[in-house]
């Protein structure tokens, strides 16, 4: 894992495999609580960013050599810019999905394997954006943060 920090933010890059996903997603989550984010916010943004790096390992990385993941976190004093990029398979469509609740009102074996991380994605973040540039795909993902006065 190759880190990189300075007052604005910090960056990390590792390779898309299950273990270093886990590493990076960790010392996102210390250094954002190292720069004085929340113990709560620090949470939110820990499982939104644990659910995008799986998809990206999991998806995107799918059946070919894991690639380079890297993510860069700028804290302004009302938000949390995080930026993820990659250069596996692009999302389907180009588009993200729409990450609707999963029905569970259902019997426990009916219930769908996947289907709750976009949801949980979107109840965590302000705003999300996808792109698909040069062969690469960026997540943009923006969190509000309470004004400190």
């Amino acid at each position: 894992m190759q880190f990189n920090a300075n007052r604005q933010g910090f960056a990390l890059n590792f390779r898309a495999t299950e273990m270093e996903a886990r590493e990076g997603i960790r010392a996102v989550a210390t250094q954002l609580r190292q720069r004085g984010l929340s113990e709560d916010r620090a949470g939110d943004v820990e499982i939104a960013l644990a659910e995008a790096i799986n998809n990206v390992v999991e998806h995107a990385y799918a059946d070919i050599e894991p690639g380079q993941v890297r993510i860069r976190c700028q804290m302004r004093d009302d938000k949390l810019l995080i930026r993820i990029s990659d250069q596996g398979r692009p999302l389907p469509d180009g588009q993200l999905p729409k990450g609707e609740p999963a029905n569970v009102e259902t019997d426990p074996a009916d219930l769908p394997e996947g289907g709750f991380g976009w949801f949980l994605i979107r109840q965590l973040v302000s705003e999300i954006r996808y792109e698909r540039r040069q062969n690469s795909n960026l997540l943009s993902l923006r969190f509000d943060l309470p004004k400190v006065s």
